[in-house]
């Protein structure tokens, strides 16, 4: 088999860091990107040793241009190709009423999120455009919050709109490339360490809400990455069935 190569962002710890391990399993080679390299070796450390042989973590900041061209450039100049990219790094902040957003909190917010999934997308399409075969694969990680959001979140909200936008735009334009782009919302997930939280709620009220297993989502991203050229899930929706996304509010 062809060897495939992906990159994942924020493969440290989460969602990132099982997509990570279940492409890996499916025999991927991937590069892992996250600002720190201590939790991107303590994702390869997870890995099985065949895994650990295919996985390569690399410290980039996905809000510097430079740095992201180059992370796409050493991935050539090591893989000879790019097969997959997976933009799922986010940084968030606590819930926080609109008129008390701090700038620097909305920036690091819509940075991390939107403007990390265009650095990273517009790299992979350079890169997916001129390789051969030529084409590629991009999933972003989006929320069901771009469209039932949840209060006192409006940095969040927005900068998972903007990549609702982007994943239709890349898709579009990918067209003429054979280059695909979906989109996957993800529910809540069980914590790996600890109890659920309480949730804001529209009414003010904090709940706890039902919660799925992390692995759910694993096997989304691995069935939307091994879907062969020409097909493509543009958008999907995982999450735990009794959760108030439905209805919300």
């Amino acid at each position: 088999m062809a060897v495939r190569t992906a990159v994942v962002t924020g493969a440290g710890s989460g969602i990132g860091r099982a997509c990570a391990l279940g492409l890996l399993a499916d025999g991927w080679t991937v590069v892992l990107v996250g600002r720190r390299k201590g939790p991107l070796d303590g994702t390869v450390a997870l890995a099985d040793s065949a895994g650990r042989d295919r996985a390569v973590p690399l410290s980039v900041d996905i809000t510097d241009p430079a740095a992201v061209d180059g992370l796409f450039d050493s991935v050539v100049e090591r893989f000879g190709r790019l097969d997959l990219l997976f933009n799922n790094a986010a940084d968030v902040m606590p819930y926080t009423p609109t008129e008390d957003v701090a700038v620097e909190d909305w920036h690091r917010v819509m940075d991390s999120i939107a403007t990390g999934t265009f650095l990273c997308s517009r790299a992979a399409f350079r890169v997916m455009k001129r390789q051969t075969p030529r084409g590629g694969r991009i999933i972003n990680n989006g929320a069901p919050s771009a469209q039932a959001p949840r209060p006192d979140s409006i940095a969040f909200t927005a900068a998972k709109h903007a990549v609702a936008g982007m994943t239709r735009s890349l898709s579009l334009d990918g067209r003429r490339h054979d280059i695909s782009c979906g989109q996957i919302d993800i529910g809540n997930v069980t914590p790996p360490d600890g109890p659920q939280p309480a949730v804001l709620q529209a009414d003010g009220s904090r709940r706890v809400e039902p919660t799925m297993d992390v692995r759910h989502v694993v096997d989304t991203v691995r069935a939307m990455a091994d879907l062969p050229p020409g097909v493509n899930i543009q958008s999907v929706l995982v999450m735990p069935s009794a959760m108030p996304y439905v209805g919300r509010g």
